[in-house]
């Protein structure tokens, strides 16, 4: 059947981050839509964000499209041009190939979630833009490194 009973997608915790960026992830969960219903083409992920907690660490992709819309609460986007406050509806496009680092942050008293949908492209390379640090994604394995390749 394909509509998907929610309360049976398991709740995905914790982070790929290397330490010490792994505890920065505190207070996020997602649930894995699209791989719970069997989808292969494009990634679909509800993230919760508890009060205070951030979807991830600043970043921006060279080969995925990523799409955002706020399903209940307020996040904070926080990208290369400033803090834009995001409510149930609004949503939000980050082309593969811009440089716009951003993330979501809960500024507020009460959860919030948001639908993120994206491409699962063969390989991908996402930037950090605050911090020295890239990743590699093949095969299912991530390799994180320096922003000129050399070791962490």
């Amino acid at each position: 059947m394909p509509k998907l009973d929610l309360d049976m997608v398991p709740v995905k915790t914790g982070s790929i981050y290397p330490d010490p960026f792994a505890a920065e992830m505190a207070g996020r969960t997602s649930l894995r839509l699209g791989d719970a219903g069997g989808l292969t083409q494009f990634g679909a992920n509800l993230v919760i964000l508890e009060p205070g907690a951030k979807s991830s660490l600043r970043h921006w992709h060279l080969n995925e499209d990523e799409f955002v819309m706020v399903t209940d609460g307020i996040v904070t986007l926080i990208d290369d041009h400033g803090e834009t406050q995001m409510s149930v509806g609004d949503c939000a496009a980050f082309p593969a190939g811009d440089a716009n680092g951003h993330h979501f942050i809960n500024k507020t008293d009460r959860i919030a979630r948001f639908l993120v949908v994206g491409t699962k492209a063969p390989t991908e390379t996402a930037t950090y833009s605050d911090i020295d640090m890239k990743v590699e994604m093949q095969g299912g394995s991530c390799t994180f490194t320096r922003k000129d390749g050399s070791p962490l």
